[in-house]
């Protein structure tokens, strides 16, 4: 069980954490999917071009893996913090 710290810091940790996970997801969805499209259509993954396959399928597998990372991080972050549940 951790010390309870000041919520400043708590919520600077929470911030930082949603942030990257937005950037994450703002890449992948939208610089994988839309305009990093053209320059991966010659790339060929499972029978078809991996700038298609990232806006239908790939996108899909990283926000799944992104909210497990999210869940996992913010459980950290809470008993960094001492606000976790018992």
């Amino acid at each position: 069980m951790a010390i309870k710290t000041d919520g400043v810091a708590y919520w600077k940790a929470n911030i930082r954490l949603v942030t990257v996970c937005l950037i994450i997801w703002a890449v992948v969805s939208f610089g994988f999917g839309i305009v990093l499209r053209p320059l991966l259509s010659g790339i060929s993954i499972g029978g078809t071009d991996l700038g298609f396959w990232f806006a239908q399928q790939g996108s899909i597998l990283v926000f799944l893996a992104l909210i497990f990372f999210y869940a996992f991080r913010m459980n950290a972050i809470d008993r960094a913090h001492g606000v976790d549940e018992e």
